[in-house]
């Protein structure tokens, strides 16, 4: 959400940046912002001047009763009275226009960074660099659901009953790969400086509305019917959400956070034959990373943090790339953000596993969270979230990438001691 003090003071560049997400639907929520804000501006200057009318009139009241002039107090009295439900009036309509401005400013898309390219969506993202040589070898890889049945490692029938479509069980090694990844993962940020935090999986409307836009939590959404409660759709958002009307000292700053939690999606829309198995699931376990920063600090911290993404990955000799987001393909509170995607042999091409993203002070601003300088002045944090490890997604890229023509799946040396010293997993069930 931006400082309506920006918007009212830059209209064109608002609108301009509008126009640079294809949005032009959004382009009236502009005059409008500015019309309720000046409306409401004149409402309070008008109610203020009541007040201190009112004030100096009460205060005459009983000097005009001192003096026996009881007709001229009655009719002051009766003015003040009218004073009073003009007050009521003008109150009423302050935090009217005072919701009406910030439910149009929720909608309203935070400025992109300048470095952004522009383009409708994510057909037009950009790729900036590769790690790693792709490679695809001289066998047929089958699909990541069968790789896994050879293991005994998945049950998607039982699943679909139990829970219906978009669900599964892991089981034997890939379960334990599964565990393994997460663990690792864990490990990599600590050493990194991240604190590892188990947040709650659950959270209050006022929250959803704080870190995501509208269209994001329609799509993405369980709601718990008769509470106000969502299912989480990813870790970052309660712990972001932790520090919710919040004065942070600057010298706790940046807050580097590492986190585990199972999210829930609805994965709204249809579905390609690539998007089948545990690719596009409305459940699945992720390690997720969190940096509250100040400002001047958070694009280096968003350099770091897609770095270390990177790093991760090909620790475990997974092929990477980064891919910038055009301007259409990010979400409306986002400044900048980049995928990481891994190499599938397979498709013989890349598809995500990571989203680093710079919110800027949008979060901080709808949550009120705010950082007490050495000055003693306050101002708003800078949030960034980060994929660590998403390990259904991720199994699909370490499976292919390790599958040898024999059918077993090496393991690399980073995952050997949290896979119990195991160097190759080897299929227990024979080809379909």
């Amino acid at each position: 959400m931006l400082d309506i003090k920006f918007v009212r003071e830059n209209p064109e560049l608002v609108k301009e940046n509008i126009k640079k997400k294809f949005q032009d639907s959004k382009l009236l929520l502009v005059d409008e912002v500015i019309a309720l804000d000046a409306e409401y501006r004149a409402a309070i200057t008008e109610g203020d001047g009541l007040r201190a009318q009112r004030n100096k009139l009460s205060k005459s009241i009983g000097a005009l009763m001192a003096q026996g002039k009881k007709d001229e107090a009655e009719a002051v009295k009766k003015q003040v009275t009218e004073q009073a439900d003009r007050l009521k009036e003008l109150e009423m309509r302050e935090a009217e226009l005072q919701e009406e401005v910030r439910q149009r400013m929720l909608v309203i898309p935070n400025m992109l960074d300048p470095s952004v390219p522009i383009g409708r969506d994510d057909s037009e993202n950009v790729e900036v660099q590769r790690f790693g040589e792709p490679v695809v070898p001289d066998f047929e890889i089958p699909y990541h659901t069968e790789i896994m049945e050879r293991f005994g490692g998945i049950d998607l029938d039982s699943a679909r009953r139990v829970a219906g479509n978009g669900f599964y069980y892991l089981l034997g090694d890939i379960a334990r790969l599964h565990e393994a990844v997460l663990a690792y993962a864990r490990d990599f940020m600590i050493e990194k400086g991240f604190t590892y935090v188990i947040p709650p999986f659950m959270m209050h409307g006022s929250v959803v509305q704080g870190v995501m836009s509208f269209p994001e939590m329609d799509a993405m959404m369980y709601k718990i019917e008769g509470e106000d409660l969502y299912l989480i759709g990813t870790s970052e958002h309660t712990m972001i959400g932790r520090f919710v009307d919040q004065l942070i000292p600057e010298a706790q700053l940046p807050l580097t956070l590492t986190s585990y939690s199972p999210c829930f999606r609805k994965e709204k829309g249809a579905h390609g034959l690539e998007e089948r198995g545990i690719y596009r699931i409305h459940q699945f376990e992720k390690q997720e990373m969190v940096v509250v920063c100040k400002p001047e600090d958070s694009m280096a911290w968003y350099e770091k943090m897609w770095r270390f993404s990177v790093e991760l990955f090909r620790s475990m000799e997974i092929p990477v790339r980064q891919l910038e987001c055009c301007s259409g393909d990010l979400a409306d509170l986002k400044v900048k953000s980049c995928d990481i995607e891994a190499w599938s042999p397979r498709q013989k091409k890349y598809f995500e596993v990571c989203s680093c993203s710079n919110l800027g002070d949008a979060q901080a601003r709808r949550l009120h969270i705010r950082v007490k300088g050495k000055d003693g002045k306050s101002y708003l944090a800078h949030t960034l979230n980060n994929t660590c490890v998403a390990p259904p997604r991720m199994l699909i890229a370490f499976l292919e990438n390790h599958l040898q023509a024999d059918g077993s799946v090496t393991i690399p040396k980073v995952l050997q001691p949290y896979m119990g010293g195991l160097e190759v997993m080897v299929p227990t069930h024979k080809k379909g």
